[in-house]
């Protein structure tokens, strides 16, 4: 896994909340945008960078395209943090 781009990806505050709206379940690109004072270009900037670092995924149907958390990648990322930690529950 690319933990350079997962990262940086992670690094802007805007991408944080993103990922925090798509906990409650997959959104369309405009659906994410309404909740922000942004562009449509800057709101597809913020989503194929998380696109490009694997944590979010899409899902075309029919002329709408949703997005997703990707799972996977953020277990891949909780695991390797806990294994800095000796595999120990931070106090």
């Amino acid at each position: 896994m690319g933990f350079q781009e997962s990262f940086k990806a992670l690094s802007d505050p805007t991408r944080r909340a993103i990922l925090d709206l798509l906990k409650g379940g997959s959104l369309t690109a405009g659906d994410i945008a309404s909740r922000f004072d942004m562009t449509a270009a800057t709101g597809s900037h913020h989503l194929s960078v998380l696109k490009e670092a694997k944590l979010i995924s899409d899902d075309k149907r029919g002329k709408y395209i949703y997005y997703e958390l990707n799972m996977t990648v953020l277990d891949e990322i909780l695991g390797w943090i806990t294994a800095l930690q000796g595999g120990k529950d931070h106090e």
